[in-house]
């Protein structure tokens, strides 16, 4: 599949959501030094796209089911750049709280529109091959990101604002490559495909699914937030061993997510590979407080990345599966919003966690809550 140039263009699209936060978190120092900025609020800035991705990604979903995913993924992508590079000029919080917010509404579109297409493109195992290319390449992008955003603003903070501009070129792939297929005809009035989309996100399967992405989330953030906390405090991690132990994380998401989730759905079925995946997860981040020595931290990471690269492209497929053509963007959509919205939440709730039980209780928080989910989702259909 890695030679179809239509999915590697659509990787590269799906890729800027990831961005949008990722290139920022390293220079929020300078920022907060510059722009004089509370600290309490400048934190804002990196999660504020993560809310307006949330509220922005189902309607845009609905949206590109209705116009057509192209005519959504491209002004997305526009958008994108001119809102995300006007950070470059702006010299205050509220403005640039702003351009954060207006950037994520624009990576909700890209994110909805990207699924829908892949959704669309493909069938069966093929999709779920093309979905878990998907959340590999969004792993891996991941840890590039703070590092590529961390190198360009290294002399001057603002010139990591000018990466959000490659929406453009993006854009311009996208326009000369993806050629959308017409949509048949809708067999349904708008009523009734409404009727429809509410029917299947409210069906008890589609609820557990979307529960789990975005207990997913929580857990995942868990660890990109605090585990370099955690580590800086124990064996004295700087800046580059937290990028390898990050990255190790990455390497079991990416594996697994290339060469063994749909594997694990075809042989489990969606729900209980998805079970395992937590179960994974929650074993490794128990397991965090207890680790003392370098080597035992990358092979936890390494595991509880391949926990995650398991759950999250079965959820994605099995929503995907729940479907039908018409309103496949809108359903996925709901799911990458409910994602970004677990993102937001992930610090809110585990930050009182973090003042009455410091770094430890919160891995053991996010431990019980992805071993919960796990359960939950094993638990039999009514």
């Amino acid at each position: 599949m890695l030679r179809d140039f239509k999915l590697l263009v659509l990787l590269l699209a799906g890729c800027l959501t990831t961005m949008a936060g990722g290139i920022v978190a390293p220079i929020l120092p300078e920022i907060v030094q510059e722009l004089h900025l509370a600290p309490e609020l400048a934190g804002i800035l990196v999660s504020m796209h993560c809310l307006t991705i949330a509220l922005f990604s189902p309607p845009l979903g609905i949206l590109a089911d209705k116009v057509g995913r192209l005519r959504v993924l491209l002004p997305s992508l526009l958008v994108y750049a001119l809102v995300g590079t006007a950070g470059a000029w702006i010299q205050s919080f509220w403005p640039l709280l702003v351009t954060r917010g207006l950037l994520g509404a624009a990576s909700g579109g890209i994110a909805a529109a990207s699924l829908g297409l892949l959704g669309s493109m493909y069938e069966g195992k093929e999709r779920s091959q093309a979905l878990a290319l998907a959340t590999t390449t969004l792993t891996i992008t991941g840890i590039s990101d703070p590092i590529l955003g961390g190198w360009v603003g290294a002399d001057r903070w603002q010139n990591t604002f000018y990466l959000y501009g490659l929406g453009i070129p993006i854009a311009l792939l996208v326009g000369l490559i993806i050629q959308e297929k017409q949509p048949e005809p809708a067999k349904l009035s708008e009523n009734q495909l409404g009727e429809q989309l509410f029917k299947v996100l409210t069906s008890p399967h589609a609820l557990k699914l979307l529960l789990g992405v975005g207990l997913t989330s929580v857990a995942m953030y868990a660890v990109v937030i605090y585990a370099p906390l955690y580590l800086k405090v124990t064996i004295g991690a700087g800046p580059v061993l937290n990028g390898i132990v990050l990255a190790s994380r990455a390497i079991g998401a990416a594996f697994i997510s290339a060469f063994g989730a749909s594997r694990l759905a075809r042989r489990l079925g969606e729900v209980k590979s998805v079970g395992l995946g937590f179960v994974v997860m929650a074993v490794t981040l128990a397991t965090i407080p207890l680790l003392h020595e370098l080597n035992w931290i990358l092979l936890s990471a390494i595991l509880f990345g391949a926990g995650f690269g398991i759950v999250l492209p079965s959820l994605y497929s099995a929503l995907a599966n729940l479907a039908p053509s018409q309103i496949k963007s809108s359903v996925l959509a709901a799911g990458t919003g409910v994602g970004f919205l677990g993102q937001f939440l992930s610090p809110i709730l585990l930050g009182p966690i973090l003042q009455y039980f410091g770094l430890q209780g919160v891995f053991y928080a996010a431990a019980g809550v992805a071993a919960i989910t796990g359960l939950f989702l094993f638990a039999p259909k009514q």
